[in-house]
């Protein structure tokens, strides 16, 4: 199993285990391997959810450009909801997990089709 696989595996455990969701593994792949090399980054392939200038970048970079959703206090609303399912106290909030959840939240999965 390559590298990313198993990283794939831990995010899909993530989802399961401290979301409560079931992942649809395909869209996770998906969502993975649309993170780009991040995910390999210590640093990059994770969120940090206490600091405001991360989740305008989550916002920007993912929610408006990635998905191309139009801008609003919808979007933070949505960040912090998935925050919160994942756990403030969670030390690593993976990035591929909350853009997993995100493009669900707003069912964009066609943004990876």
């Amino acid at each position: 199993m390559g590298k990313r696989e198993e990283l794939i595996e831990q995010y899909a455990s993530d989802l399961k285990d401290k979301c409560g969701m079931t992942p649809d593994m395909d869209l996770l792949t998906k969502v993975t391997v649309g993170c780009g090399p991040s995910i390999y980054n210590a640093d990059a392939s994770t969120v940090a959810s206490s600091q405001p200038t991360e989740l305008e970048t989550v916002k920007n970079n993912f929610l408006i450009k990635k998905l191309g959703l139009k801008d609003g206090p919808e979007l933070m609303d949505a960040i912090n909801s998935v925050v919160e399912t994942y756990g403030k106290s969670e030390r690593n909030k993976y990035r591929a997990v909350i853009y997993y959840m995100l493009t669900k939240h707003f069912g964009k999965e066609s943004a990876y089709s």
